[in-house]
């Protein structure tokens, strides 16, 4: 099982998300990565996920043309609002989805407020994809 979680920058959202969805299985293999992706995570993203036992230090923050020759079980993308444009996966992929949610890094406002909006944004991934695994993808790893 090959999935691919996009957003644009690949430096939060997409990482908590590669984060949660491989700590469920480590027999899937899971990638992240980004149409215009920054080179770096987002150290509260870093931080949010550490907080509860995910270390995503080591991952990297990916151009999507890298990813762009391998076949996929699952692209998903996350991206959220309005300000938000979903990428475009343009390679061969059996299912595409997509799981939205808001730009922590685009939170103004108090030390506080930002940080609770990381936490509020973490923990909504966590659910979403915990609710993805154990609905769509568990199940298909079993046939």
């Amino acid at each position: 099982m090959k999935v691919l979680i996009l957003c644009t920058g690949n430096s939060c959202r997409s990482q908590m998300a590669h984060g949660f969805l491989q700590s469920f299985d480590k027999t899937i293999t899971v990638c992240s990565a980004g149409t215009e992706a920054s080179g770096k995570l987002n150290d509260k993203a870093i931080k949010a996920m550490a907080e509860i036992g995910i270390d995503i230090s080591h991952h990297t923050s990916d151009s999507v043309d890298k990813f762009l020759a391998t076949d996929w079980d699952y692209v998903i993308t996350v991206c959220g609002g309005a300000n938000d444009s979903c990428p475009a996966f343009m390679g061969k992929v059996k299912q595409r989805l997509h799981i939205g949610f808001d730009d922590p890094s685009n939170a103004s406002g108090t030390d506080e407020f930002i940080w609770s909006e990381f936490i509020r944004v973490r923990n909504e991934i966590k659910n979403a994809f915990l609710k993805l695994y154990f609905e769509e993808i568990k199940p298909t790893l079993r046939e």
